[in-house]
């Protein structure tokens, strides 16, 4: 399947590239403030390593294994994401401010199915 054809800077050669393909995220942060964000779907990285990427107040103690919470964040829009494991259940279990739509944003991994999703930040236990 061909990639669209979209143009743009692309982050692996640094150069126009007419394959690259972006998506939109929106990210509103723990001071309702909200972010537009473009995350590339061609570089295997998860939504915590974005919202980092983009100097968001995310710790992603853990590196992204799923054991801790500093990446827990709401899904405010209604798009088809993958269902949690159990590992991340399981973390989710032991976070503060638990809702029905709470993921642990180092868990979703970025693909064009994630184009126009928005996220709030949770709020942190301190």
């Amino acid at each position: 399947m061909e990639k669209p054809k979209q143009g743009g800077l692309c982050y692996l050669c640094i150069n126009e590239c007419e394959y690259m393909s972006d998506i939109k995220i929106k990210v509103i942060d723990r001071t309702d403030k909200e972010h537009l964000l473009e995350a590339p779907t061609d570089m295997n990285m998860n939504l915590m390593e974005v919202f980092k990427a983009y100097e968001l107040p995310v710790e992603g103690t853990c590196g992204g294994m799923a054991l801790c919470s500093t990446c827990h964040c709401y899904v405010m829009s209604d798009h088809d994401l993958p269902t949690a494991t159990d590992d991340e259940e399981d973390m989710l279990d032991q976070a503060f401010f638990v809702e029905d739509n709470s993921r642990l944003g180092c868990q979703l991994k970025i693909n064009e199915n994630l184009d126009g999703l928005t996220v709030k930040l949770a709020p942190t236990a301190d």
